[in-house]
């Protein structure tokens, strides 16, 4: 008969502070608790002599922190801060964490808190017998290893974290995913980068804490009948972040605090962004601006996508002459009419152009690829200086880092991968080329070259970097995160909310989508796959365009793309130009709010806050808006509810019939709530249905905000002389700083920026208005601002 053998068990045998450390030895390994402040502790563990000496990626700050205790008792140590109350069993060396209160926040297994399982790491050897395969992707013609010899490289281990959720709590973020969740309880989330998927490892509760895993490889976070907690591929130990606050804003501070501010954006990145696959000419980019010009039609920016090369040269950072004569006149004209250039730049450089032969002789490609590796400083160099030379110094104002995961093996296949086979695919693939324990890294070490590098080139004009893959603390490159090449379906705009608000609240700020899906049409592979066939001659498309160009209004960075069909709003033309009223209607709104969301952008900085927010960040005690994920809050104060399915047309320009133009919008308690237009007010804590006509996205103001409006602008840079409007929704004292800069270069960074503080007092029913002292160059000291009361 078989015998079982014990399982060796973490019991504590030796506690020891050293420093600003405390030192728990157990029966099996180390773990080490470092407060890094009041309200975040780094928790560390290994079953090796030492721990590693370097942070997690993306971690900025891991400063010591020393005021705190500890107390050794015959059950558990008690580690105690202002904030927090970490109670270790001594059994087990399972944390429980409290708040001080007395409050669990969350609670490691209480038998097996963590496990790591080591296995051996191997590396590719490229030699004569490698083979290699041409995939042809969307993302152009990529090299793959198909066959080759590995060496051994380092030993690592498979880390688990198991956690105890409560009943009722709901978790928040991991990145950007595709299926709808808002609430990730009960789910599996696999946490690998793909071109419609952004990992990021930061978990956010319902219950006021936050947990940020330190890893850079690929992992899965678990909540099902098979376990609760963290899974991470690669790792030279477990390795994770535990922080909390009185609310959602004070935890994303937190994580800021370690992973670095999030940078001010060019104001114009606020503004409109008109994009399409592809304006081929220099001809067409300035066709294109100046008949939204001639139209009145607000538009901050233009973007070039692919194929600004010559002929084949995949990936060339540099304009074909034939079709791009006089690339700084081009951007010059922009300039006169306050429009601002962007253009896609690749990783992925085709074999023999210039810029792949510069980096091969170098021996700056990851290996067997003509990818670049971006994980060293010289390659991270050597890609500015290409992107300066071939393309910043014409005048280009703005970065479109396109396939920055770069590995994408889903997007070569004819059908859809399950979610476990696409994670296995990623971990497969990316690792013939990285590191394993760094394969979700890749796109925040390309944003840290453009953002270093431009910085050192041209102070005055700050970066601005739209990007297809994110990672943790990638808000202090000025990076902004769009959800890839997704489909034109009512479904796919419905899963998109609960995407982005999940993005946000992992604490990466500016995020946005495809107004209109790029995919339109069906065709092949899988992800080619949009229900209009007849692209925007479909008046059913024509409506989910609309309701999808409303929705941007709302988002954190507002703009246009796709492929199949002409993007331009004027091509939106349905019945008596219902639909083309309507867009033009929120193009004008998103312009009138400007004053708002500059300040917003502001408060991203200055107070580390969040632009688009779910319901849970303002209303956390509320059961109703935590599992709300068709509503989000802009700012603080205004509610925006989309309407999510067709009311007018369906497919292939049916019309829909016996459908009210109505939806249903659950206002949270506690509040009153007036509708934006018309100024009716509703009770909190009430559902109700609104009116949802194709004119206008239905919007609520909380009682006691105060709304900073302009005039309908055409660019951005009308702000500066525009005078404002102070809307004030009362029922309660309200405040609003009102942010102002110079709308680009750093010099906010020093302090050069201007705060009106404008108060509303119930009571007296009048508003107070303090002006800043300072005086700037960029200041407009004499605008005025008028006061409309509900």
């Amino acid at each position: 008969m078989l015998k079982a053998q014990s399982k060796p068990k973490d019991t504590i045998t030796r506690v020891e502070r050293t420093g600003d450390v405390l030192l728990l030895e157990t029966m099996r390994g180390k773990l080490q608790i470092e407060p890094k402040r009041e309200d975040i502790f780094r928790i560390r563990y290994t079953r090796r002599e030492e721990f590693a000496k370097e942070t997690g990626i993306g971690i900025l700050t891991d400063i010591g922190f020393s005021d705190w205790s500890y107390e050794s008792m015959p059950e558990e140590i008690i580690v105690t801060t202002k904030r927090l109350v970490l109670r270790i069993a001594r059994s087990t060396s399972a944390i429980r964490y409290y708040d001080k209160r007395g409050r669990l926040l969350l609670a490691e297994n209480a038998k097996e808190p963590r496990v790591l399982e080591e296995f051996a790491s191997y590396r590719v050897v490229i030699d004569e017998f490698t083979k290699f395969e041409e995939v042809q992707t969307p993302d152009g013609v990529k090299r793959a290893i198909r066959q080759a010899d590995k060496e051994f490289d380092k030993n690592l281990y498979h880390t688990r974290l198991k956690l105890s959720f409560q009943d009722g709590e709901r978790l928040y973020g991991l990145g950007q995913a595709e299926e709808g969740y808002l609430n990730l309880r009960g789910s599996v989330q696999y946490l690998h980068q793909a071109n419609r998927k952004i990992a990021v490892p930061f978990l956010l509760s319902s219950r006021q804490y936050g947990l940020l895993s330190a890893t850079g490889s690929p992992a899965v976070f678990r909540d099902d009948r098979y376990g609760c907690g963290f899974y991470t591929e690669a790792d030279s130990e477990l390795d994770y972040y535990f922080m909390t606050g009185g609310c959602m804003d004070e935890i994303i501070s937190c994580y800021r605090y370690l992973t670095g501010k999030a940078a001010m954006l060019p104001r114009w990145a606020f503004g409109f962004i008109q994009s399409q696959e592809r304006y081929e000419t220099q001809e067409e980019v300035l066709t294109v601006a100046q008949m939204h010009r001639k139209k009145g039609i607000g538009l901050d920016g233009i973007v070039l996508d692919w194929c600004s090369w010559e002929g084949e040269q995949w990936g060339q950072k540099s304009f074909d002459k034939e079709r791009f004569p006089n690339v700084k006149e081009m951007t010059d004209k922009l300039h006169q009419d306050q429009i601002h250039f962007m253009i896609s730049v690749w990783p992925n450089m085709k074999e023999g152009c210039e810029n792949y032969n510069e980096f091969s002789k170098n021996n700056l490609l990851l290996p067997a690829s003509d990818i670049y590796d971006a994980f060293q400083k010289e390659g991270r160099e050597l890609y500015w200086k290409q992107a300066r030379e071939g393309i910043f110094e014409f005048g280009t104002d703005a970065w479109w880092c396109d396939s920055s995961e770069p590995f994408t093996p889903e997007w070569a296949r004819a059908e859809k991968p399950e979610p476990e086979e696409m994670y296995q695919e990623f971990v497969q693939e990316a690792s013939q080329y990285l590191p394993i324990e760094k394969c979700n890294a890749y796109g925040l070490v390309h944003a840290q070259g453009i953002y270093e590098g431009q910085r050192k080139t041209d102070s005055k004009k700050r970066v601005m970097n739209l990007t297809r893959n994110g990672y943790t603390g990638q808000q202090k490159y000025g990076a902004v995160l769009w959800s890839g090449d997704i489909e034109a379906t009512w479904e796919t705009y419905r899963n998109q909310m609960a995407a982005g608000l999940n993005f946000c609240a992992s604490g990466l700020p500016y995020w946005t989508l495809d107004i209109g899906a790029f995919f339109v049409k069906k065709g092949t592979p899988w992800f080619w796959n949009g229900d209009y066939e007849e692209g925007m001659n479909d008046l059913g498309y024509q409506e989910l365009f609309t309701r999808w160009y409303q929705l941007g209004v709302f988002l954190p960075i507002f703009r246009s793309h796709g492929t199949d069909t002409r993007r331009e709003m004027w091509m939106v033309n349905g019945p008596g130009n219902l639909f083309y009223e309507a867009i033009l209607f929120a193009n004008r709104l998103r312009y009138c709010l400007m004053p708002y969301i500059y300040s917003l952008a502001g408060a991203v900085w200055r107070k580390d806050e969040t632009m688009m927010r779910m319901l849970a960040f303002d209303f956390g005690t509320d059961e109703k808006a935590l599992d709300c994920k068709d509503q989000f809050l802009f700012g603080k104060s205004l509610m925006v509810c989309p309407v999510m399915e067709a009311m007018y047309y369906q497919a292939d320009s049916v019309p829909v019939t016996d459908v009210e133009k109505v939806r249903e919008v659950y206002f949270p308690e506690g509040i009153e709530w007036y509708d934006f237009y018309t100024g009716k007010k509703y009770k909190g804590g009430t559902t109700c249905k609104v009116e949802a006509p194709i004119g206008y996205i239905p919007l609520f103001v909380k009682a006691g905000s105060i709304i900073p409006l302009t005039e309908g602008m055409e660019s951005t840079a009308e702000l500066r002389d525009a005078d404002i409007e102070l809307r004030i929704f009362p029922g309660k004292d309200a405040s609003f700083e009102y942010y102002e800069d110079a709308g680009d270069g750093y010099g906010y960074e020093s302090g050069e920026y201007s705060i009106t503080l404008i108060d509303w007092l119930e009571e007296e029913h009048r508003v107070r208005i303090k002006v800043p002292e300072k005086s700037y160059d960029w200041l407009n000291s004499e605008k005025e601002f008028k006061v409309k009361v509900y």
